[in-house]
């Protein structure tokens, strides 16, 4: 035997390893594969081709082609907001990057994790008006949990690790990693060094959970009130905070982005709150004793006037961001954390102390009342198909379904909340703090990317879906059998409605006069479709829809000028509440 050819000698013999040398736009992809990024939404340009080009060859990563950058944005928030991981966003510098701020508006408002990289031109040009080159980071700054940028190869992976950190820690939200073209080039061969461990999170607060649970042992009108941070923290939290819910027999409420995190069939839940919430939710919340608010922000929308905000109520307020806490509304009991751990606990302590709370029956028996007027009712007509039957006909229809129903914003979206039927979290994808019109089919189609299984619906208004109605496109290029039922009335709306309530009816250029034939448009992108407007026809339509193998576009004529209520007039407090143009309930109409 040549001892040559010896395993133990022959490593002897061989030159040592030679380290690979890769560039700025190769780290940062390997960098997201290892964190386990398997989707990027996106749109190619001059100062991004580095990374487009190590995109060529990559079949570990899927990259959805968009046709607007803001589009983008949208499409990765649904993808995030219907999995709980990251979307991430390839943009170009210049009019690419500027193109995004709408979508990490809305992601920052929302609190939806998202990691946007723009290109940026070379380090060298930086600062001289080059083509295309515009401040990204002053730019993005307002609308962006942090953003930097890279300037040079040994700074992609630890940067990418950061801001894929930052973006689902704490209080989730977008971040925005600035690349120069220079950069994505520059070839490496050193490893970077690993990042510090990240903050243990802090401890329960077992004293203020204590005092909690004793105000709940002594509350007579008890109300749960949720919001999107429940969705946010994830299954584990939405699930304690129904255990507890239920343990407690009070009743709960959420806010609209909050839908899904407890279950809409349950005897205790009271629907949604707010501006075009439920009678029985706002009424409740006015006459409450103890309001337990977890992961919501008493934004105006729910609170209406702020000194007159649920007068008689001791408050708890749970939430991750302590920022959020006292700062419009001021509690009794602070609970800084995330919703999953502090409930879990919460719910420990109940079953530990064998707590029983006080008895609830009178209680219900004063929200019974509020129910009894039925502030939600629908009476449908024989000559029109009025807005809230297509959307109680919507959620008869996925009955059944895992659905995901995406909303752009307006009367359509408030119609779709009140009256769709939401079971689980992750299934309700919504623009609330912002109120992107638009979101609605990006976001739809970066859901059923996610989710290729499940049955994927966009409800939109005609003027918002105009606003991104390019992506049809992006539906059929990919594949993806997404569904969009138009509520179209030939309005906007929501300006329609305010403007006749609060400006005497001069609608001011909200009527969205022109609107093509929706129909014949999403047929010459590819998709099946068709109009409906006989009520007689509409569960037909619906199912056609549904049953569909690919993209559908079914749009739906309703009745022009109806006006979505409940709804609380701005400047109002929360209980004047409206049922109809000339119905104004109060506490006081319902005497105990």
């Amino acid at each position: 035997m040549n001892d040559l050819t010896h395993p133990s000698l022959a490593n002897l013999t061989q030159d040592p390893p030679v380290a690979v040398s890769r560039s700025g736009a190769r780290i940062l992809i390997d960098t997201l594969l290892d964190a386990g990024v398997d989707t990027v939404f996106g749109y190619p340009g001059g100062a991004v081709l580095p990374l487009y080009d190590e995109m060529h060859a990559e079949t570990r990563l899927r990259h959805i082609l968009v046709r607007h950058e803001q589009a983008a944005v949208h499409a990765a928030e649904g993808y995030a907001r219907s999995t709980g991981k990251p979307g991430v966003v390839f943009v170009t510098s210049g009019p690419g990057v500027s193109n995004t701020i709408t979508g990490l508006l809305d992601a920052m408002s929302d609190s939806v994790p998202v990691l946007c990289i723009s290109g940026q031109v070379s380090t060298a040009l930086i600062g001289t008006d080059a083509f295309q080159e515009c401040d990204a980071l002053a730019l993005s700054r307002p609308v962006t949990k942090w953003n930097a940028q890279i300037r040079n190869a040994l700074q992609v992976e630890p940067m990418v690790r950061k801001a894929l950190h930052l973006a689902r820690s704490g209080r989730p939200g977008p971040v925005l990693l600035d690349f120069p073209k220079d950069v994505q080039m520059e070839l490496t061969s050193a490893t970077t060094r690993p990042l510090p461990d990240s903050p243990r999170p802090a401890r329960v607060p077992q004293k203020q959970l204590q005092q909690a649970i004793e105000m709940l042992q002594t509350a007579r009108r008890p109300v749960f009130y949720g919001g999107g941070g429940l969705i946010n923290s994830g299954i584990a939290a939405c699930d304690a905070f129904t255990r507890v819910v239920r343990r407690t027999g009070a009743p709960c409420t959420l806010t609209l982005m909050g839908l899904g995190a407890f279950p809409s069939s349950d005897g205790q839940f009271l629907g949604m709150l707010g501006m075009h919430g439920t009678l029985e939710a706002n009424l409740a919340m006015h006459e409450a004793d103890l309001i337990l608010c977890i992961g919501a922000r008493f934004d105006d929308r729910i609170t209406g006037t702020l000194d007159q905000f649920a007068p008689h109520a001791r408050k708890i307020h749970m939430d991750i961001d302590a920022s959020s806490i006292n700062k419009l509304v001021k509690v009794d009991v602070p609970l800084v954390g995330d919703c999953a751990e502090l409930l879990v606990a919460m719910e420990e302590l109940l079953v530990s102390q064998n707590i029983a709370g006080p008895d609830l029956a009178p209680w219900w028996r004063r929200i019974a009342q509020w129910r009894a007027r039925e502030s939600l009712r629908v009476t449908p007509r024989q000559d029109a198909i009025v807005p809230q039957h297509l959307m109680t006909s919507i959620s008869s229809a996925l009955q059944g379904r895992d659905a995901v129903v995406s909303t752009d914003v307006g009367q359509h979206q408030m119609w779709a909340a009140q009256h769709i039927k939401l079971e689980q979290p992750g299934r309700w994808l919504t623009s609330g703090g912002a109120g992107t019109m638009g979101y609605g089919l990006p976001a739809a189609i970066g859901a059923q990317i996610a989710w290729p299984e499940r049955t994927v619906v966009c409800v939109s208004g005609d003027a918002s879906f105009l606003m991104n109605i390019q992506e049809l496109s992006t539906a059929v290029q990919h594949r993806v059998p997404v569904k969009v039922v138009l509520c179209n009335n030939g309005y906007m709306g929501m300006v329609r409605q305010w403007q006749e309530l609060n400006h005497g009816a001069r609608y001011s250029h909200s009527y969205t006069a022109a609107l093509p034939d929706f129909v014949a448009v999403a047929k010459a992108f590819g998709w099946q479709g068709r109009r409906v407007s006989d009520p007689a026809q509409l569960a037909q339509a619906l199912d056609e829809c549904l049953a569909s193998d690919g993209p559908y576009l079914l749009d739906v004529a309703v009745a022009a000028q109806e006006n979505c209520f409940p709804m609380i007039a701005a400047g109002s407090p929360h209980d004047h509440v409206m049922l109809d143009e000339h119905t104004i309930c109060t506490s006081a109409d319902f005497p105990e």
